[in-house]
C-alpha cells in the first residue's frame, strides 16, 4: 500500500498558511496590544519594533484569512529576514545559538508560501484568484 499525501496538497498549503499566520498575529499581538503576553516594550508606532508589530499583526490576519496571500506572504519573509539580520545575526553564526531559528524558519515558510500561493481554503480562493 502506497500512501500518498499529493490529494491534500491544497488542503495542506491551507493549514500551513493559516497556522502560520496565526502565529504571526502573536508577534504582532505582543508588540502592538500586549496580548498574548505582555511586551518587553511601550508599543511605539513609529519605531522599528512598531512597524515589525503592525506588520506581524496585519500579515498574520492576512494570511491566516487568505486574503493577499502572495503579497502578504512576501512581504513577512522580509520582515522576518531583517529581524533575523537586525536583532539575531549579531549574536553569533548558528540560529540555534543567536536565537533566531524561528526567524529564519519563518522568513522561508513565508518566501515558500508567497511563491505556492494560499492553497484551496481563504479568500483569495473563493475570490477566484489562482491559488
Amino acid at each position: 500500500m502506497k500512501l500518498s499525501l499529493t490529494p491534500y496538497q491544497g488542503i495542506l498549503l491551507s493549514v500551513l498558511r493559516i497556522i502560520s499566520g496565526l502565529l504571526m498575529m502573536q508577534h504582532g499581538g505582543q508588540k502592538v496590544l500586549g496580548v498574548p503576553a505582555a511586551s518587553k516594550a511601550p508599543f511605539e508606532l513609529f519605531s522599528q519594533m512598531g512597524l515589525a508589530g503592525i506588520l506581524e499583526l496585519v500579515g498574520g490576519f492576512l494570511l491566516a484569512i487568505g486574503l493577499f496571500t502572495r503579497p502578504a506572504a512576501f512581504v513577512l519573509s522580509g520582515v522576518m529576514a531583517a529581524a533575523y539580520f537586525m536583532v539575531h545575526a549579531g549574536k553569533g553564526f548558528w540560529p540555534m545559538l543567536n536565537g533566531g531559528e524561528l526567524a529564519v524558519l519563518y522568513c522561508f515558510v513565508y518566501l515558500y508560501l508567497a511563491a505556492a500561493g494560499g492553497g484551496t481554503f481563504g479568500v483569495d480562493a473563493m475570490r477566484g484568484k489562482k491559488a
